[in-house]
């Protein structure tokens, strides 16, 4: 008996019975953010109602916030921490903590807010005493340079390097622990 089953090398194809699929529309950035937010507030919403649910069993009590937040109105100045021993550590944790009480700045020893730079802040602190000042910028100098290398040229430069105050802050510092390391 012959076979009657259609041979597909024989066979013509069949007519496409569907039409072909429209390429996908582009969204804006616009409105990819929108679906975007929506999907993410749709999350949060269902992960609220989870937490409602999954905690809705433990008994709390409200707390009044002014029961808890006992803060004084008026921010009032810590006293500076206990000075290390020697004279050039002093006098470094000394500017430390008057950049971090009155300001810090660079490009000028001291602003027009009163905030200082490095060298401004360990001038003020070493009270017109020159070799305490030298010897306190050379140390610091030294900590600059072990943590950035040698091509740093003097301290206003690295002061005036940054836009903040936190390396600069955080250098005298480290500076003061290595002072006290040495002795001075």
């Amino acid at each position: 008996m012959p076979d009657t089953a259609p041979s597909p090398a024989t066979d013509p194809p069949a007519p496409a019975t569907r039409r072909a699929a429209a390429p996908p529309v582009k969204l804006t950035l616009e409105e990819r953010l929108t679906l975007v937010k929506a999907e993410m507030t749709a999350r949060l919403d269902e992960a609220s109602v989870a937490y409602e649910v999954n905690t809705a069993h433990i008994p709390t009590e409200p707390v009044d916030l002014a029961d808890v937040v006992t803060v004084p109105l008026t921010p009032t100045l810590q006293p500076p921490p206990a000075s290390y021993p020697s004279p050039v550590a002093a006098l470094l944790q000394r500017t430390h903590h008057r950049l971090l009480t009155g300001g810090w700045c660079s490009g000028a020893l001291v602003d027009e807010d009163g905030a200082r730079c490095l060298l401004g802040a360990i001038r003020a602190e070493a009270g017109g005493d020159s070799g305490l000042e030298t010897d306190a910028a050379s140390v610091l100098l030294d900590a600059i340079r072990r943590k950035f290398g040698e091509h740093v040229d003097s301290v206003p430069s690295f002061n005036d390097a940054h836009g903040s105050a936190r390396v600069p802050v955080r250098m005298l510092d480290q500076a003061a622990h290595l002072a006290d390391a040495r002795g001075l």
